[in-house]
């Protein structure tokens, strides 16, 4: 898999815009994913791989020759795991990871090293829980990808503010994440103040990436880079 400059004759690549139609035209790719419109463009060498929508089967494409790595069911012997915890069949867990009480996670679900995973939290089944991730009064659902460094479950910013101080507020709900949502590197999502905040099924969120308390994503949301969500915003 390459891009149309870079491929050879034993790659595949694609064109989704027309802009590219150059770099097309001199592509030395064995085969490329071309909307109908574009394929007699194709150089002679080049096999036309004919889709409507290249760049989403290209993604399929690529997934195909490099699929995400699978749980190979270990247990680090430095990771530390309560009694209580319920692990489904083969969850990884990484080197220096902790699993509290009472913690739920559905099989097939990779935990990378060092995450610290709060007591109660739940996680779904067929996800990837990367390096360095804290989690926290949270349910989080199947198919989830959280990237390092993610920090789900904190304190939300509630204060009673004053002259005489700024009184903490506890923060009483938790976060709910739906099915298939990925989460950046170093993105932070705030648990409810009472109501639980909420990520909906099948949502992106990119790097650095902060969502406050009581926010609720429906399904499918997009948020780029440096985002900032304000608390109770739907």
């Amino acid at each position: 898999v390459a891009s149309l400059e870079q491929a050879a004759g034993d790659s595949v690549s694609f064109l989704d815009n027309r802009k590219y139609l150059a770099q097309f035209r001199e592509t030395t790719a064995g085969a490329c994913l071309v909307k109908p419109d574009f394929a007699d463009q194709a150089p002679a060498g080049t096999v036309a791989l004919l889709s409507d929508r290249p760049y989403r089967a290209y993604a399929k494409l690529a997934q195909a020759f490099y699929p995400d790595a699978v749980s190979t069911g270990s247990l680090h012997p430095t990771a530390i795991i309560a009694e209580s915890a319920a692990l489904a069949e083969n969850v990884s867990v990484g080197a220096y990871a902790v699993i509290g009480e009472q913690v739920k996670i559905g099989a097939n679900t990779r935990i990378g090293a060092h995450v610290v995973i709060g007591d109660c939290v739940e996680i779904g089944a067929n996800g990837q829980i990367a390096n360095q991730v804290s989690i926290s009064h949270a349910i989080i659902g199947d198919k989830a990808k959280i990237h390092p460094g993610v920090r789900i479950g904190q304190d939300g910013f509630g204060f009673d503010m004053s002259p005489e101080g700024h009184l903490r507020v506890p923060q009483l709900g938790r976060v709910v994440i739906e099915d298939d949502v990925e989460i950046g590197a170093n993105s932070t999502i705030d648990r409810g103040a009472g109501p639980d905040t909420v990520v909906g099924q099948g949502s992106r969120i990119d790097n650095l990436v902060q969502i406050a308390h009581n926010v609720k994503l429906g399904p499918g949301v997009v948020l780029v880079s440096q985002s900032g969500i304000a608390g109770s915003t739907e």
